[in-house]
């Protein structure tokens, strides 16, 4: 007997978005808080484009690899928010096949951006502190375009051949996506085709980035940690540690979402799934809101350039 209500999908012309599986009778109310960070992101990091900019004092590497930071987390949250809050407000849950791949692309693409910009931040936090004479004269205007260049073409590079070559594949097994985005692991899952290459290839672009990066900034942090520790006073010993406080900050805010969203996919078998899309969510969009809130917050230049400005309005 023939089943008639099974549909045979071969290469979709969309997807459908489920958005958080388990909790579609709550999506109003869930969609609050994502609103509110997205609208924190936006403000956050537009103000720190906006200060750096103004203030011809903060035209300095550090600053401008914050500015390169901020331009990232724009792109990324913007990737991501904007769907979800239209399928949590208006159920709108199809997206077009290649619109799908091409957040799927932003999404890699600008989180691996993400952290080559905090390479070139502790670089930066580790000619500043452990050899301050050279710091001038090495970071230049030139350099660190040409770094910010780097860093833009590394993770645009690396991540094209995953969508060029997986757009081409069959997708036949479903077009429904239980995700508020598309998720890659989620993809993979309706391919009816061989997926190893798409898997070797993530570890091996795991292998290339995510490893020298932590080692770069873990290398850098320890050289800094010694240099400080090595200060003659206690007040020396915090004001030193102070100008690299809130990079440490960031780098936590980045690193503990993911490390918590990859060990409940790959550990939490039992974890219901709307838990795997809150957490997956949470890894994209953390970090974008606490950046330029840690930023504005500890860096005492861009606070005071803040204030000063409200300050100036309200007179």
């Amino acid at each position: 007997m023939s089943d008639s209500n099974t549909t045979i999908f071969n290469n979709p012309s969309s997807f459908i978005l489920l958005g958080i599986p388990g909790l579609e009778a709550a999506h109003v109310w869930i969609s609050i808080p994502f609103c509110a960070m997205y609208a924190i992101a936006i403000l956050g990091n537009f103000t720190i484009l906006l200060i750096v900019r103004m203030e011809q004092s903060l035209h300095a590497p550090m600053y401008y690899f914050l500015c390169m930071l901020a331009v990232n987390d724009l792109v990324l949250s913007t990737t991501v928010l904007p769907k979800m809050l239209s399928i949590f407000w208006f159920n709108s849950r199809e997206i077009e096949f290649s619109a799908c791949f091409t957040q799927l692309y932003f999404i890699y693409c600008f989180s691996m951006m993400q952290t080559g910009v905090l390479v070139a931040l502790a670089l930066d936090r580790y000619m500043a502190i452990c050899d301050p004479l050279r710091h001038s004269t090495i970071l230049t205007n030139a350099v660190v375009a040409k770094i910010g260049v780097a860093v833009l073409l590394r993770g645009g590079l690396l991540m094209l051949p995953r969508p060029f070559l997986e757009t081409r594949w069959p997708y036949c097994r479903s077009n429904v996506i239980a995700h508020t985005y598309c998720e890659h692991l989620t993809l993979l899952k309706l391919a009816c085709t061989d997926i190893r290459f798409s898997s070797n290839y993530g570890l091996l672009v795991v292998f290339l980035v995510t490893v020298p990066d932590v080692s770069l900034i873990t290398f850098s942090y320890i050289q800094i940690l010694r240099a400080i520790f090595s200060l003659p006073t206690k007040d020396a010993r915090l004001k030193t540690f102070g100008t690299c406080s809130s990079h440490l900050c960031v780098i936590l805010a980045l690193y503990i979402p993911s490390l918590f969203s990859n060990f409940t996919h790959r550990f939490g078998q039992n974890v219901p799934l709307h838990f795997h899309v809150i957490t997956a969510n949470m890894f994209l969009l953390v970090p974008p809101k606490l950046n330029p809130i840690i930023y504005g917050v500890r860096t005492k230049q861009i606070r005071d350039r803040l204030l000063h400005l409200l300050t100036h309005k309200g007179t």
